[in-house]
């Protein structure tokens, strides 16, 4: 189980540098007092914010070695309007699957996902009651009047408790990440450090703590609590509510791109004013304006820049954003000495990666192509499918040569692939009806050249595997005799087996044989078996008799050798000839019960059900706490009879797509309910 924060740990950010920080931060001396006492403003923020507070509970998608795989996770939100919309972190909602959120009076109700955005890690979702009501709300402060000094309380669910409440201090406005941290904060392939200037502060927060509030003495959100560096950095509120409005009106956030890359000032520079400008990316309107490595941009769109400090890249790169889409606007450079004017007409900016999706049948997860990522592979356009991950053994996986992480797949069969929604489309009509695997001729692109490959598109439907030729068995269970073993039981220099188990009702029972008795001898033909790995002579034995032969068996018993007559009984089905079945949407395998489950679990003929032989881990099944080794007895109630009566119920179940099923299941000698829950 997980609980959503982000910690960071590196070992460039050593305890001595995050003693540094917390020693040398300025401090507003004003900013420590007030004219409220600490308690009774304590109280107010508890009193204005508590109520809106949200733990959230979400099952989340990630994608792993060409597998969605599923996660449970919490964190913390706050209820921002009456109507039940909840602002969050986007690491805790923005690629989840299921929603459940918990109100400070405890009452539980799912949510939806109105939006999220990966680049200032803000998401907000809607909560969805059984009927409309009115929800308790809080409110934001203006983030851009807070001091260092000033008191916080910040408040969420760290480790996913029940709400809380820690107080502290701000003591820095302007947090970063430091030239020490190695690589940058990332989220979906957006740097989240590029736009977000922290507020850092002491209050403690903890895993879970990530999309909570960090609130003012007069009960105010002045940010949204999202990171431990060792101090505490919360999103400032003026960003965040900006960004969740966007997402309340669109769904996602609009912004400009000119794709010119920078970086502050040189040390060096003679320049007080400006940004240095470290490249435009091929066919951007930067590039189309001109704007060349080296210029030192001055201003645009009439806004001066200065961009001496990293502390004021966020700032500058919010600005750059917020450019009007389609308008050409002045941008003046400074270039080899000389003021110069560009005229750029910004575009609406592409994201940095587009999300993956699992494709079971290929056994491997693809996206889309992201503009970005066009243009570092060098591709002529977005049009063809990015292979995310490849399940190793799958379909991709087997094909000679393999489909790899980074190949843009671009036809299947002759027929162009634009898009993943191309891909599944023609997945869909290879498989219709579809038993066994169907190959298909991908062309695809590795680099800089073009393959081709055969894949076998599609899961092999085993539902009877095929019975072997069935011989005669003896129903018990037995372990050699062994030369210190017959000693030991006064029958030196006899061979054969002891009997360990003799199955109830079987015609072993009924012939009388009994726990420790020796069997020497099969109709007057000696049992050669003397060593520990002499195990399959009684069986080789047994097979060249005909099932239902009668056979005289030799029998020590307590010393006393007897005989006995048995009619021999078919053997039972081994595992591997039992019909099997694997969901794909719960990702779960079963098979039929084998006589050695009845036989271990000490079940009798009556018993039904499915054995589960294998979960997949970060499935459906796997989240709902299903087990290899749980009997599946029932589905929502209606019992399970078998293999072929479980997969008919599936079937039906990925027709009407129910948010949850309830699996009965039989655990030892315990029975559980399992709630599965999907998308």
């Amino acid at each position: 189980m997980q609980y959503y924060a982000i910690h960071f740990h590196r070992h460039a950010l050593t305890g001595l540098l995050l003693l540094a920080w917390l020693v040398f931060a300025p401090v507003h001396a004003a900013g420590l007092q007030s004219d409220v006492p600490v308690p009774a403003a304590m109280t107010t923020a508890i009193t204005a914010v508590k109520p809106a507070l949200v733990k959230i509970h979400v099952v989340t998608a990630e994608y792993a070695s060409g597998r969605e795989v599923k996660e449970e996770a919490f964190g913390s939100g706050i209820i921002i309007s009456k109507e039940g919309l909840v602002i969050t972190n986007h690491h805790v909602a923005g690629d989840a699957t299921y929603f459940t959120c918990t109100l400070a009076d405890k009452e539980e109700m799912e949510a939806t996902l109105v939006g999220s955005d990966a680049l200032t890690d803000i998401a907000v979702l809607k909560l969805t009651p059984v009927a409309a009501r009115d929800f308790p709300f809080a409110i934001f402060g203006d983030s851009s009047a807070i001091h260092v000094g000033d008191r916080v309380f910040a408040m969420g669910s760290p480790l996913a408790f029940s709400q809380s409440v820690t107080m502290g201090v701000i003591s820095n406005t302007e947090l970063v990440l430091p030239e020490t941290f190695s690589g940058s904060f990332t989220l979906d392939g957006e740097d989240v450090g590029s736009v977000v200037r922290w507020i850092g502060h002491d209050a403690g927060i903890y895993g879970g703590n990530s999309g909570g509030p960090l609130v003012n003495m007069h009960g105010e959100i002045i940010g949204i609590n999202e990171v431990s560096f060792g101090l505490s950095g919360a999103i400032p509120g003026n960003l965040a509510w900006s960004v969740a409005q966007q997402l309340i009106a669109h769904g996602h956030v609009i912004r400009s791109w000119i794709g010119v890359t920078v970086q502050p000032l040189l040390k060096s520079s003679a320049s007080k004013r400006g940004v240095l400008i470290t490249g435009a990316m091929e066919g951007s309107p930067a590039a189309k304006a001109g704007f060349a490595m080296g210029d030192l941009l001055l201003s645009l769109d009439r806004h001066p820049v200065e961009v001496r400090y990293k502390e004021d890249l966020p700032l500058f790169n919010q600005m750059l954003m917020n450019l009007p889409i389609g308008k050409t606007i002045d941008a003046v450079v400074r270039r080899n000495g000389t003021e110069v004017t560009l005229h750029v007409t910004p575009l609406t900016r592409p994201p940095s990666r587009e999300k993956p999706q699992a494709c079971k049948e290929w056994g491997m997860s693809a996206s889309n192509i992201a503009a970005i990522t066009a243009k570092q592979k060098q591709l002529a356009s977005t049009a063809g499918v990015l292979v995310y991950g490849v399940i190793s053994g799958g379909p991709a996986g087997n094909a000679k040569p393999a489909l790899e992480t980074g190949d843009v797949i671009f036809s299947i069969d002759n027929k162009p692939v634009q898009s993943l929604i191309d891909l599944l489309t023609i997945t869909a009509t290879i498989t219709t009806a579809q038993h066994e695997p169907t190959p298909v001729t991908v062309a695809f692109r590795r680099g800089n050249e073009s393959y081709l490959t055969v894949v076998k598109v599609g899961m092999q439907e085993v539902s009877d595997p095929g019975q072997e030729v069935h011989k005669a068995w003896l129903p018990v269970s037995t372990q050699v005799l062994t030369d210190e073993l017959a000693k030991a039981l006064h029958l030196d220099g006899r061979t054969g087996v002891r009997v360990t188990q003799v199955y109830a009702h079987s015609a072993a029972d009924t012939a009388g044989l009994r726990v420790g008795d020796v069997i020497t001898a099969v109709d007057d033909t000696a049992i050669e078996a003397s060593q520990v790995e002499d195990v399959e002579v009684l069986p080789a034995l047994l097979r060249q008799y005909k099932i239902g032969s009668k056979i005289l068996l030799t029998v020590y018993r307590q010393g006393e050798k007897l005989t006995l007559t048995v009619s021999l009984p078919e053997s039972p089905r081994q595992f591997r000839e039992l019909s099997k079945y694997t969901d794909t949407v719960y990702d779960f395998s079963v098979r039929d019960i084998a006589f050695k489950d009845r036989v271990r679990a000490h079940w009798d003929d009556t018993q039904t059900g499915v054995m589960t032989e294998a979960v997949s881990e970060g499935g459906w099944a796997a989240l709902g706490g299903l087990k290899s080794g749980d009997l599946i007895t029932a589905i929502d109630d209606q019992p399970v009879l078998n293999v072929d009566a479980l997969k008919t119920m599936m079937k039906k179940i990925a027709q009407h797509k129910p948010r949850h099923i309830v699996l009965q299941v039989k655990r030892g000698i315990f029975t559980a309910f399992l709630e599965l829950h999907t998308n």
